[in-house]
């Protein structure tokens, strides 16, 4: 009997089990069916920072949650509707996520004793009534997908290891996503293994599906329409890609060379691993000795002429902070990527945060003023990375582009621009002396205040250039108090002087709310939910997000002194609502979160109403 189809306006999905499980592939597949079929969407990716934490227990349970819809959606989603379990550890660790009434479906081949002992559970929680009000679908993966392969030609241990490609076909079934783009990038994902391995992988999907089809075990599968998107080519991208896209864009915007310096560390390693892809688009890029090594690479590219990035985490930007400074003293074009993680030093390496602010704000030694740009959702990684190379270009000033782990490993559709669509931040170089039969380095432009960017070996224009202060206008070393607070005063009124380019911030606020939300950042998503939800049930709320953190937009203390209540979320102790109490003296209330993960939409709905009915 055909289980009947029952459609949804949208589900959430989380995969667990152990980290050898291949959690992470089974959802980046699901995910690529599902943006393939139109569905907007949103990821959270979660796994241990352990390389390979004992098998079975909790510290190695490794997660992947989607979020699929027929209508625009704004967040991975506050909890599953559908758990697929691989062992008992996964249900153990994220059970608590999960409402009563979801569906739980278990591979039952792997709730042993021992299993069930290293995750803490005293007996079976398929067998003793403790999941009494989920929808419970034990399915033995392991020795249903040992069975569809005894003929594959792999051994049983290659075997065992494709359930989880048994679970995708399952879920692939349960919400009839596409299986031809399914095989084809099981094919594509296990291109490096022998056929026989490859094939045994697209069999054991298969077998998921036709397990689906046959048995009786599901009341219903589930449908959920496209949805109403924009016109145009999309794919789906991550927050680390669409990064490193962006910087691509950006290098070939400035018609300037890209260099990359960085040094491995999650969750901000991809970006140099994408760009290293690129070779042919005159990317370069360098993996440096450490973090110390990248950032003076990155300071002599600029020098040299190129668009010159490093992009690191929390822990590498303390290591990269002496030569920040000696940026900002030279006061040369490039961009320092945060892609935030819990702290402090080791801290939580795959959980994110929004902990790095005031480290990019006021990291430096003396009087080292920067840019601060904040990309909000993994798609506009892609454009705050065109910004923030723009600001740099223009202002010749280092200037920090933040992400964080949310944004680096979640996902979403994005709609690829046309070149056209890219802002032109071309930028033109010293050719010529500019002071009486000389070349003066730190002569300004009277509009930006950004000295000329003279390339190395240009004949006539050589000159001195260092961390020592300078002279005004000739760049001569200079210990003369009064032109070394002259020279301080004008690299502050530099970055200051960015705000009469940034636009001013929007506020959503359409029927005249008392409350304002402030975010910045990858707040945006759970913001945004929470705002929606507030308005569904008639309430008033307003909302601004930050893009420019610094310089702030110029109308922003005017937006914040215009509503008698202020909020702002963030996932730290209170950086940003410290900066406004600072520099606006309005009493913003603090929301903050420090648990390694996004916030709900729920917490900040619950938030907002209790702010709204205080």
């Amino acid at each position: 009997m055909t289980a009947p189809i029952k459609e949804l306006e949208r589900v959430v999905v989380r995969f667990a089990g152990d980290s050898g499980d291949g959690m992470q592939a089974t959802g980046d597949r699901f995910v690529e069916a599902t943006a393939v079929f139109g569905n907007d969407l949103s990821t959270l990716p979660d796994f241990p920072a352990e390389i390979r934490a004992p098998a079975g227990t909790l510290a190695g349970v490794s997660s992947f949650q989607v979020h699929f819809s027929d209508h625009d959606i704004l967040t991975p989603g506050d909890s599953p509707n559908v758990l697929v379990t691989m062992n008992p550890a996964g249900l153990k660790a994220n059970l608590r996520d999960v409402q009563k009434g979801s569906i739980i479906i278990a591979n039952s081949d792997t709730f042993t004793q021992g299993n069930l002992e290293k995750a803490g559970f005293e007996s079976n929680p398929l067998e003793d009534g403790s999941l009494e009000g989920y929808q419970l679908y034990p399915i033995p993966m392991t020795s249903l997908t040992v069975e569809a392969l005894k003929d594959s030609g792999v051994g049983k241990k290659d075997a065992e290891r494709a359930k989880n490609m048994f679970a995708l076909g399952v879920m692939s079934w349960l919400f009839h996503r596409p299986t031809d783009t399914t095989a084809g990038s099981i094919r594509k994902r296990f291109a490096k293994l022998p056929e026989e391995v490859i094939e045994a992988n697209i069999a054991a999907f298969k077998a998921g599906i036709n397990f689906g089809e046959t048995t009786e075990l599901f009341i219903s599968s589930f449908s959920v329409k496209p949805a109403s998107l924009k016109p145009g080519r999309y794919r789906n991208i991550s927050g680390n890609a669409a990064l490193a896209w962006g910087l691509i864009a950006a290098a070939h915007q400035a018609k300037l060379p890209l260099f990359y310096a960085g040094y491995p560390i999650t969750p901000a390693s991809d970006v140099l691993h994408e760009l290293a892809r690129y070779k042919h688009f005159g990317v370069r890029t360098f993996q440096a000795e450490d973090e110390i090594a990248a950032a003076g690479a990155v300071v002599g590219a600029a020098f040299s002429g190129n668009l010159s990035v490093t992009c690191t985490s929390g822990p590498g930007v303390d290591l990269k902070s002496e030569t920040m400074g000696l940026a900002v003293s030279m006061e040369l074009p490039l961009l320092i990527v945060d892609v935030q993680r819990g702290g402090p030093s080791t801290g939580l390496p795959t959980k994110t945060e929004q902990s790095d602010l005031l480290l990019a704000m006021y990291g430096r030694h003396g009087e080292a003023p920067m840019p601060i740009v904040a990309a909000s959702t993994p798609a506009d990684c892609f454009w705050a990375a065109i910004e923030a190379a723009r600001i740099a270009l223009k202002y010749r000033t280092p200037v920090f582009l933040m992400s964080d782990g949310f944004l680096a490993n979640g996902s979403e559709p994005w709609l690829i621009p046309s070149i056209e669509d890219l802002p032109d931040i071309w930028v033109s170089f010293a050719t010529e002396m500019n002071h009486d039969g000389e070349f003066w380095p730190f002569l300004r432009d009277q509009e930006t205040l950004a000295r000329p960017w003279a390339i190395p070996g240009t004949p006539g224009l050589q000159h001195r250039i260092g961390g020592l202060e300078k002279a005004d206008g000739t760049g001569n070393i200079s210990y003369d108090p009064d032109n070394h607070e002259k020279m301080t005063r004008l690299r502050a009124a530099k970055v200051a002087g960015i705000a009469k380019d940034i636009p001013d911030v929007e506020v959503d606020d359409p029927d005249g709310a008392d409350l304002l939300v402030v975010g910045w950042g990858s707040t945006w998503g759970p913001i945004g939910a929470g705002v929606r939800r507030v308005r569904a049930r008639g309430k008033k709320v307003a909302w601004a997000h930050l893009r420019h953190v610094n310089p702030f937009p110029r109308n922003f203390g005017k937006v914040l002194r215009s509503y008698r209540k202020v909020l702002v979320p963030e996932m730290n102790m209170g950086h940003l609502v410290k900066m406004i109490r600072a520099e606006f003296l309005v009493d913003a209330k603090p929301y903050n979160k420090v648990q390694g993960l996004p916030f709900k939409a729920a917490e900040v709905e619950a938030m907002l109403l209790e702010l709204i009915d205080d």
